[in-house]
């Protein structure tokens, strides 16, 4: 079985984003806020998919999709926490519409309804809306609700501990993902994407936040950032500071998925990274949607990259494509099980 970790509803029907659009426009101007979430049939959510991420699992051999509002699209610095929790609703609600049509192919994860200053714990309520009542099996959480500029406190610090605490006790991992960049000096997805990746590794290695939270588990996106490129300096500076080994201080709680867009970034992270903190993703459709000229195939087809390194065992590899998310995911073997 191959299981993708990270897709996004990048295809969602129009009337989702005329609805936000609207909704930003009302911050301006109230009699513009709209009364009701978009109206969306059922055939609108098919046709969005059946052309789009269902038709690119067939032809790339994917079974199965972990997946979840568009990342870019949170938006968590617009507006406030009122309007962070209408559009978190309304976005969750459309992904469990999509896995209840789609039971085989989708399985979600909630967008959580963060805003600058807002404490997480404010998020606690949709995050177990989201599991119990729809089924979904994690949360994406946002390092950075401020889009760019960071003025929230890290994720290592007790403004976050509420929300791990239901975490923990929900048995429900985060994909840390970071949304919409508002300062200039960072591209969304290819810098801003990259720094929360590589800043919440940071931030785990500085902390004793897993001595605290002994299961809570994260997975971070897009091949960890600049993190195995850097695994030498990382392990250098966990020494510096007196910590145990990086495999001893995280790998029990943290883990990378396959995000990376060539293949000689896969083998580095292979080769970096254990293949047990390692979940196959693609991120379809994603910051890349282009065919690679060099290789005349899509740049965001990671399994074709996995597939070809002959050194990868066969068990390793079924370690990334599915064995390793039934032990980051709880709740998705229950789940599979009624499918």
């Amino acid at each position: 079985m191959i299981i993708d970790c990270h897709g996004h509803y990048t295809t969602a029907p129009k009337p989702l984003k005329d609805y936000r659009e609207q909704q930003t426009k009302a911050l301006m101007d109230p009699t513009l806020d709209p009364k009701s979430a978009p109206k969306i049939s059922d055939d609108q959510i098919r046709e969005s998919l059946e052309n789009a991420q269902i038709k690119t699992q067939r032809e790339r051999g994917t079974d199965l999709t972990i997946f979840s509002p568009i990342a870019g699209a949170m938006g968590h610095h617009v507006g406030n926490a009122i309007t962070s929790a209408a559009w978190s609703r309304i976005c969750n609600e459309l992904i469990h519409r999509v896995c209840t049509l789609y039971p085989k192919n989708f399985v979600g994860v909630c967008q959580l309804p963060q805003s600058p200053g807002v404490p997480p714990a404010a998020c606690i309520s949709e995050l177990e809306r989201c599991v119990k009542e729809f089924g979904f099996i994690g949360c994406n959480l946002n390092p950075d609700p401020s889009g760019g500029y960071w003025t929230d406190p890290p994720l290592t610090d007790k403004w976050w501990y509420p929300l791990y605490e239901k975490m923990v006790e929900l048995d429900v991992p985060a994909m840390i993902h970071v949304s919409g960049s508002c300062n200039p000096n960072f591209h969304h997805t290819g810098a801003h994407y990259i720094n929360g990746d590589t800043t919440a590794f940071m931030q785990f290695l500085t902390s004793n936040i897993f001595k605290d939270f002994p299961t809570l588990k994260f997975v971070i996106p897009h091949g960890g950032g600049a993190v195995p490129y850097h695994w030498g300096r990382y392990r250098g500076l966990a020494q510096d500071m007196g910590k145990p080994p990086l495999k001893e201080l995280l790998l029990n709680n943290v883990f990378f998925d396959t995000c990376v867009y060539h293949r000689p970034g896969i083998e580095l992270l292979l080769k970096v990274i254990p293949a047990d903190n390692i979940l196959f993703a693609s991120e379809i459709y994603g910051a890349v949607k282009g065919v690679d000229p060099e290789t005349g195939f899509n740049y965001d087809d990671t399994k074709r990259y996995i597939d070809a390194l002959d050194w990868v065992s066969a068990a390793d590899k079924a370690k990334i494509f599915h064995g390793n998310v039934s032990r980051v995911y709880p709740r998705f073997a229950a789940l599979a099980a009624k499918v």
